[in-house]
């Protein structure tokens, strides 16, 4: 016999699912979730159907930002949002990486203007597939997983 974990639906609020694994408590750092207010559920290295392993977050009551989403899809590109309303889903689909992120990336760059002065950062995606972003002020291309986020 096969035990399974049940975990409650929420009433309403978003899922993040299919969250590429072991990247959820990065995903929970952007969402700014260490003191949740909300009911909230995070599964980490669960088995799927779709990825052979896969992360998800649950958080019941809450909406997100676009800015949060887009930086959500620079970690973890493959996740798909769902957005739930009385139990009912309302809204799914892919997330998709944006083509410029404003602000939340730190450039790694230490001469960059960016790290010398109160200037916010810009940067433009350089490559999908690994994903890579490139400062409009320095012009270096980064891997995503050398950025630091900033919220």
């Amino acid at each position: 016999m096969k035990k399974q974990l049940k975990v409650d639906p929420i009433k309403s609020g978003t899922v993040i699912d299919h969250i590429t694994a072991g990247k959820a408590l990065q995903v929970a750092d952007i969402l700014n979730l260490k003191n949740p207010k909300n009911l909230m559920m995070i599964g980490v290295n669960l088995s799927s159907n779709k990825m052979d392993k896969k992360d998800i977050i649950k958080i019941e009551n809450r909406v997100l930002t676009n800015d949060e989403v887009n930086s959500i899809a620079l970690v973890s590109p493959n996740a798909s949002l769902i957005i739930i309303e009385d139990y009912q889903v309302v809204e799914k689909h892919k997330i998709e990486i944006p083509s410029h992120i404003n602000k939340h990336i730190i450039c790694p760059n230490p001469n960059c203007v960016t790290n010398v002065e109160n200037v916010s950062t810009r940067f433009e995606l350089a490559n999908k597939s690994p994903v890579e972003v490139r400062c409009e002020y320095c012009e270096k291309k980064y891997a995503i997983e050398d950025v630091k986020f900033r919220f």
